[in-house]
């Protein structure tokens, strides 16, 4: 395995004022550390970019969007520190996409975890599939969803995300994240999916760029804090990955 699949790969094609961003990794589309900055200097990129005026975040492959933060990344982390510095990515990310002065389309082809949930949830505008099933598994593995929850919670209210994260081990259905607000439109397969995100894209890149960059920020009223509320979140994470049960719980989970 090379070092780019080992850390996960990014690539980006700009054309149509669209800009379509794929992120990947062999084991289920994870993030690491490496791709999270990645991630977030490409975000910080092209918000700068006049020649573009919308962004679509998808994948690679089709059974999962994202699985969330990388296994060997957790396992790797020794002391508090490094925990921190792996969920200040997250926090990083999602800051970067609220940031951004693009809006930003998500192309969610397959199932949601973790903290692919979270960066689902911090697109503009979201299309998914039917097999784009949601879980917060989080609790499961001796953390929480802390550093996305502010992203999650905006989305789909503090209600549907307590149920989500509380039931760490239910898989929420594609139809239940589109009636609660995370998906804009469920689509029945891939091939419809990028029909009607195809159509919209194009649609959305030929309205005013200045009136799209202006309806972004109003779009994201009232987060203004998020720097500071993510980071502290990151430090929560941060200490708990390194307890015992989130240490055990890790390596079966990878077993």
């Amino acid at each position: 395995m090379s070092s780019e699949n080992q850390n996960g790969s990014l690539h980006t094609i700009i054309q149509n004022n669209i800009a379509t961003v794929e992120f990947g990794h062999p084991a289920s589309n994870s993030l690491t550390r490496t791709l999270l900055n990645k991630l977030i200097a490409e975000i910080d990129s092209l918000s700068k970019n006049k020649a573009i005026t919308v962004i679509i975040l998808r994948s690679e492959g089709n059974g999962v969007f994202c699985a969330g933060g990388s296994f060997d990344d957790f396992l790797a982390v020794t002391n508090e520190e490094e925990g921190i510095e792996f969920f200040l990515g997250f926090a990083h990310l999602i800051n970067a996409m609220r940031n951004c002065s693009k809006i930003i389309i998500g192309r969610i082809q397959g199932k949601v975890v973790g903290g692919g949930v979270g960066i689902a949830a911090a697109c503009d505008y979201a299309f998914a599939t039917q097999d784009s099933s949601t879980k917060l598994s989080e609790l499961a593995i001796g953390i929480g969803p802390f550093v996305i929850e502010p992203a999650v919670s905006r989305k789909i209210g503090k209600t549907a995300m307590t149920e989500m994260t509380l039931a760490a081990h239910e898989w929420k259905s594609a139809i239940w994240a589109n009636h609660k607000g995370l998906f804009a439109k469920v689509l029945e397969n891939e091939l419809e999916l990028d029909e009607e995100l195809s159509h919209f894209a194009l649609k959305l890149a030929s309205y005013n760029p200045d009136a799209l960059a202006e309806m972004k920020k109003v779009i994201w009223e009232g987060t203004e804090n998020w720097d500071s509320l993510l980071s502290e979140r990151a430090r929560i994470s941060g200490k708990l990955v390194l307890s015992d049960f989130t240490k055990k719980a890790l390596a079966q989970f990878k077993n």
